[in-house]
């Protein structure tokens, strides 16, 4: 695969590995099975089960295992044709998925700011429709 298109697919790659990470780690439609593998990763006896139900709730960690499924269903890597380039692919990926997850954190945070800010000035401005 041409160096062009090997960088092209590690700036895109990420969307998706972000998305589904973001979804399962932050989301309402997983809030019941992340808090249940929350509590498991506080009460299981044996640090390799408290390990694998964390997976569930750090988007950095689930980002590491999204990303494995993607390479291995993409076959994608990175300057080298053997191990190597999937290491460093893997890495990248992860990497990159976190920075856009984090550009989504702060974009969700400042939208929700401005909402805030809003619902404060309708109140002040019309304060009849405070009790509505």
């Amino acid at each position: 695969m041409p160096l062009s298109q090997q960088f092209a697919l590690l700036f895109v790659l990420p969307i998706p590995i972000a998305c589904i990470t973001w979804t399962v780690t932050h989301e309402e439609v997983f809030r019941e099975p992340r808090e249940w593998c929350a509590a498991k990763s506080k009460s299981c006896p044996r640090a390799y089960e408290r390990k694998f139900f964390y997976l569930f709730t750090c988007e950095y960690c689930f980002s590491h295992y999204v990303t494995a499924v993607f390479l291995a269903l993409t076959r994608f890597h990175l300057l080298f044709d053997d191990w190597r380039g999937y290491v460093i692919a893997g890495f990248s990926l992860v990497w990159l998925a976190n920075v856009y997850m984090g550009f989504f954190g702060r974009l969700r945070l400042e939208i929700r700011e401005d909402k805030m800010e809003v619902a404060a000035l309708e109140s002040r401005t019309h304060p009849e429709t405070r009790n509505s």
